[in-house]
């Protein structure tokens, strides 16, 4: 029995879907009972049946891209002042269930020492994201409605899952308190992290890793693990692994061509095989809970291609743990287009811009369209 059962059936009803509302995007129609879309994409003109007219080209300025971050992104303070949007007091009431400690408290007030650890800030950064999308959706429900893709960053998968209507609200939480336990510890098991690296134009990163990987050797670590664990945009990687391999990256960063490095507040090499003991108790919840083909396209940060059914959804969810989060590749997938076709709206859901920041790297006209929507609001 999961612990989300603890949520009361009102409770749960108001949450389950937050403003998984009218994903019927342009077709205004209801989804079919099985999540995918009552009427099929229209077939390639090769195969179109005679008399049979295509559905005209939506303009992509019309159309919104919702980005959920991840784990990093969290501040004491956030969650200020979001009470007073639909859904909103309810998500942190179900919150405080499901997770056993009051998290909106813990948001507001922190200490910060809390807020960073894996197992509390995986659940913060969840929750609060979808509380952006609920002031979105109370300050611009178009971009709601028109939403046509959505993408999270790690943990933020979570949360674009949970707005696409690919799974509820309380048992996305519970799945996402499992993980982040798991992830914690893990990370306990051996002394290891995650450093980011900004590299020259001749950097090798997999080189560098195979050079750190034999200093632990000579150091007496078996089997060392060092790998990039995120893409980030162009010659902007996350490398992790054992914390002496990542000492002597930044001990050699020059000669690797690094040019600037810097260890992550983070307790463990996550996205690596260090994460291996955490994807067991993550695939047995994922077993449990009811999990739908995602209403509007999301993206996995496995390979950056979009979730096809609900297996495929529960399979790169627990794969994403011990793979590198591939989001500069995810970018281009959702972005490109013909030369001369206008770009989405693009919205940051949740705390902090480095997913903007990313984009514009990757991106310099996508991001003209780009916008945060806040977790905090000045009054109250």
């Amino acid at each position: 029995m999961l612990a989300s059962t603890a949520v009361t059936a009102a409770s749960r009803g108001k949450v389950r879907s937050l403003v998984s509302l009218s994903r019927r995007l342009s077709t205004n129609q209801p989804p079919s009972p099985n999540g995918a879309p009552e009427n099929p994409a229209p077939l390639p003109d090769s195969v179109q049946p005679e008399g049979r007219q295509l559905r005209p080209r939506k303009d992509p300025r019309n159309r919104s891209v919702l980005l959920f971050p991840g784990q990093g992104s969290q501040f004491v303070g956030m969650g200020r002042g979001m009470l007073k949007y639909p859904n909103v007091k309810e998500m942190f009431t179900a919150a405080r269930k499901i997770l056993g400690y009051d998290l909106l408290s813990l948001c507001l007030e922190g200490p910060e020492e809390e807020l960073m650890k894996t197992v509390h800030c995986q659940p913060a950064v969840f929750v609060t994201s979808l509380a952006a999308v609920e002031r979105l959706n109370h300050e611009n429900p178009k971009a709601i409605e028109m939403c046509v893709a959505a993408a999270g960053f790690s943990v933020g998968e979570f949360a674009a899952l949970v707005f696409s209507g690919s799974m509820n609200f309380a048992d996305a939480l519970y799945a996402v308190k499992v993980r982040a336990e798991a992830m914690q510890k893990a990370s306990e098991l051996v002394p290891s992290g995650m450093l980011s690296v900004i590299g020259k134009p001749q950097a090798q990163y997999k080189y560098a890793c195979v050079q750190a990987k034999e200093h632990c050797k000579k150091l007496g670590i078996e089997e060392p693990v060092c790998s990039v664990a995120n893409y980030l945009f162009p010659d902007g990687r996350v490398i992790a692994g054992h914390q002496k391999a990542l000492d002597f990256l930044q001990q050699n960063s020059r000669n690797l061509h690094f040019g600037r490095t810097k260890l992550l507040p983070v307790s463990g090499a996550f996205h690596t095989e260090l994460m291996a003991s955490a994807t067991e108790p993550l695939r047995e919840v994922l077993r449990q809970v009811e999990v739908r083909v995602p209403e509007i396209k999301v993206y996995s940060n496995v390979d950056g291609k979009r979730y096809m059914n609900e297996k495929h959804v529960r399979r790169q969810l627990v794969k994403q743990l011990v793979s590198p989060v591939k989001w500069e590749q995810t970018l281009h997938e959702i972005y490109e287009r013909m030369q001369g076709e206008q770009f989405p709206h693009t919205f940051e859901m949740g705390p902090g811009k480095q997913l903007g920041a990313t984009l514009q790297k990757c991106n310099r006209k996508a991001f003209t369209n780009y916008a945060q929507v806040q977790v905090t609001t000045e009054d109250q």
